[in-house]
């Protein structure tokens, strides 16, 4: 992947140093987004949305229609032949003061009686189409907005009504929010809408972070050259990226019916609510597999991601903490006899 030169560099992804449950969250997402997100939660400087744009750089180029506001695969067009182009995956920021227009899009009202044609100024959701939508802040987020975000990345479209007139979009993005739980967390309704849900903290080893410090300034100084030395690695991971999203689009990998059970039976003893849990369990073991080449789910699968896909559906109390794993392993090990 060439670096256009107007382009701020952006730190490679296999050079970032632990938080591996963040990355392992991302990449799954990123192979199956109907996984349906991820939550990231941790304290400030923990590289949080440094490695959201890693991520991004990381992914192969997109085919879209050239001038479109929608980015719109050109096998999805309704004409034959229209002229294409390739672009980065794109990836939004949304702005903590950003308005609900801003994000859906408007109408333009006064066009659409005089004109007879339907005025549409695309928003964020719209930008965001086939990419990543990152919310940094998601907690501070107002409830209605996040609902809107969370309803348009699980039914992958967008809605906007205003006098009579209905425009629909299609929306599908992978929803990334992240916050530091000293600001106040989530509502647990909304919270249960995120696929995944991730805790990351600050590196405590002073070797590590001897080395994250290194490294920062190394790639400050000569950018082009630190990423370089990491070229060969970001391509190997873009490969098995792809490949692993093209084993599961054939339906390549396959997930016991005594493993799904045994999920389901985890979800009922942790007293999910919901059916959620299960399928987000259930996808993420299937692109954890896809991930390492494999077509079949093993245990040790289901062990990586389940603490991933449930700690944060376990709150009945706003006030509880979220759980760290422990109380979701224990289970785990309960059902599958580890």
């Amino acid at each position: 992947m060439s670096e256009a030169t107007n382009e701020r560099p952006v730190f490679p992804f296999t050079a970032i140093v632990g938080q591996e449950e963040m990355k392992l969250a991302l990449i799954l997402n990123v192979i199956d987004p109907k996984i349906g997100g991820v939550m990231i939660m941790g304290d400030r400087g923990t590289g949080k949305s440094t490695t959201v744009r890693a991520l991004v750089d990381l992914l192969p180029e997109i085919e879209v229609i050239e001038n479109d506001p929608f980015n719109t695969d050109p096998s999805e067009a309704s004409e034959k032949n229209v002229e294409t182009t390739s672009m980065k995956i794109p990836m939004v920021d949304l702005p903590l003061g950003a308005t609900e227009d801003r994000v859906c899009g408007t109408i333009d009202i006064e066009k659409a009686l005089t004109e007879g044609v339907k005025a549409f100024e695309p928003g964020l959701l719209a930008k965001a189409n086939r990419g990543i939508l990152y919310v940094d802040e998601v907690n501070l987020l107002d409830d209605h907005l996040v609902d809107v975000l969370l309803d348009s990345a699980a039914s992958g479209w967008n809605t906007v009504e205003r006098e009579g007139i209905s425009i629909c979009h299609p929306a599908r993005f992978i929803l990334v929010g992240s916050g530091n739980p000293e600001e106040g967390e989530l509502r647990p309704q909304l919270l249960d809408r995120f696929g995944m849900h991730a805790q990351i903290g600050t590196v405590r080893e002073p070797d590590l972070r001897v080395k994250i410090v290194e490294q920062r300034t190394r790639f400050d100084e000569y950018p082009q050259t630190f990423r370089d030395e990491y070229q060969e690695s970001q391509n190997a991971l873009t490969d098995k990226i792809t490949k692993a999203r093209a084993l599961l689009n054939k339906d390549g990998v396959n997930l016991s019916y005594d493993f799904q059970v045994k999920i389901s039976q985890i979800c009922s003893e942790l007293n999910v609510d919901g059916l959620r849990g299960d399928i987000v369990t259930n996808r993420a073991a299937k692109a954890l597999a896809a991930f390492d080449n494999r077509e079949e789910v093993t245990a040790q699968d289901i062990f990586k991601i389940v603490t991933l896909c449930l700690r944060h559906r376990l709150r009945k109390d706003p006030l509880e903490s979220i759980d760290s794993g422990t109380k979701v392993q224990e289970v785990f090990s309960t059902v599958f006899g580890y």
